[in-house]
């Protein structure tokens, strides 16, 4: 079948009113990026996009568009004119293509209200038309194998029978811009992909204590923001905190029963410092609740103390197996699970509390000043930037 459209079908952007202009622009914008170098022409409206793909294979069309949040779907389109024997023959090219003892239905979305026939008329026509001219299909308007659907627009008619699910959300930039506190395990890199469908800008910060922690194991995180960045289509910039100053004197300086949530607290005072530097407006981690000792209610309650900012956590309340699929998923799994470890592994205390006292880790903290060496820790940080990996991107996986 020789397809010349694309049909975008907008996520949660048909929920918007008043602003949803804004969200096609940033959307035709993005489709535009991932686009460039192929002959393709996009038209856009309130409620849906056309691409005219000229010459170009409609599926490494669609391969590229997979990579854009705000698209819910997409199917590959052939546009007729406006006349029976058009659809005929069209409808027809298409149920070819259907595998023998399978099921159809014709689907009718009437869009322009003059044409001379209605909704029944073509499915009758169509469907007629199909079972007279073959022998390997039969009819099924429940539940068919196959559904070949038919547009009536105002300019031409338009038929498609297949629908690529895509990311879904909202389009990259209008969802404001966050800070993800990446460890190189298993859920921060979920969390931060997660976020970005709800289109928020992100960048990244890891903390690393040489010679505790090994050169192998920046690399990792390097290669988990190369991947994200591939499946993105969007260069995620990470910043590497040197953490071995403020970690020794936790160790050293705070009961190890409560050093994991004072180290924590630290790690989100420089992430909040770091996030008025590059305008962001909330903090993102991978926390779940009940995972681990840090990760309960009363934990959470005394390392955000720090921060007035918003910490988001995408994968709070989900379980352990469904984040591990989705990062099979997103392809960050293979990676996150490299014998490297971080300085929180490193520096596990033998018996964290779960429900540490605010005042009693203030007390100890208070014996320390920590800002100058949280001063001197966002002086040394270390920018990476990727170039995003198109060969990640050439073998992404449908998310949904």
């Amino acid at each position: 079948m020789k397809y010349d459209h694309i049909l975008i079908r907008y996520g949660e952007m048909t929920l918007k009113s008043r602003n949803r202009k804004m969200f096609v622009s940033a959307l035709r914008k993005r489709m535009n990026r991932a686009l460039r170098g192929m002959d393709v022409h996009i038209k856009s409206n309130r409620d849906r996009a056309y691409i005219v793909i000229n010459d170009e294979d409609a599926y490494e069309v669609i391969d590229k568009l997979k990579l854009i949040s705000g698209i819910l779907s997409v199917s590959p389109v052939v546009r007729i004119d406006k006349t029976e024997e058009a659809m005929q023959e069209t409808a027809l090219l298409f149920a070819n293509d259907f595998d023998a003892d399978k099921t159809f239905k014709i689907e009718v979305k009437r869009g322009d209200k003059t044409f001379h026939l209605q909704t029944h008329d073509i499915q009758h026509l169509l469907g007629g038309h199909i079972l007279e001219n073959t022998d390997h299909l039969t009819v099924n308007v429940r539940q068919p194998d196959h559904q070949i659907t038919v547009e009536v627009r105002l300019d031409a008619i338009y038929m498609y029978h297949d629908s690529v699910k895509c990311l879904g959300g909202l389009p990259l930039g209008t969802g404001g811009k966050s800070l993800l506190m990446l460890s190189g395990g298993i859920d921060s890199p979920v969390a931060g992909l997660d976020i970005m469908r709800k289109g928020v800008e992100i960048e990244a910060v890891h903390f690393h204590s040489p010679p505790y922690t090994s050169p192998q194991a920046t690399d990792k995180v390097k290669q988990l923001v190369d991947i994200m960045s591939g499946r993105t289509g969007f260069d995620i910039k990470l910043h590497i905190v040197p953490f071995t100053e403020l970690q020794t004197t936790l160790y050293d300086r705070i009961p190890d029963n409560l050093s994991m949530t004072s180290t924590r607290r630290v790690m989100l005072r420089i992430a909040e410092k770091l996030a008025a530097k590059i305008d962001a407006e909330a903090v993102i981690n991978g926390e779940n609740l009940g995972q681990v000792a840090s990760q309960t209610l009363t934990s959470m309650y005394a390392i955000n103390e720090v921060t007035n900012l918003p910490v988001l956590r995408p994968l709070l309340t989900l379980e352990k197996n469904d984040i591990v699929n989705m990062s099979k998923r997103f392809g960050t799994y293979e990676t996150s699970i490299l014998p490297f470890e971080d300085c929180c592994t490193i520096f596990k205390p033998k018996s964290p509390k779960t429900k540490p006292s605010l005042e009693k880790v203030k007390h100890f903290e208070e014996r320390v000043d920590f800002e100058p060496l949280i001063d001197r820790a966002v002086a040394g940080i270390e920018t990476y930037t990727p170039s995003a990996n198109k060969e990640a991107a050439a073998e992404f996986e449908e998310l949904l």
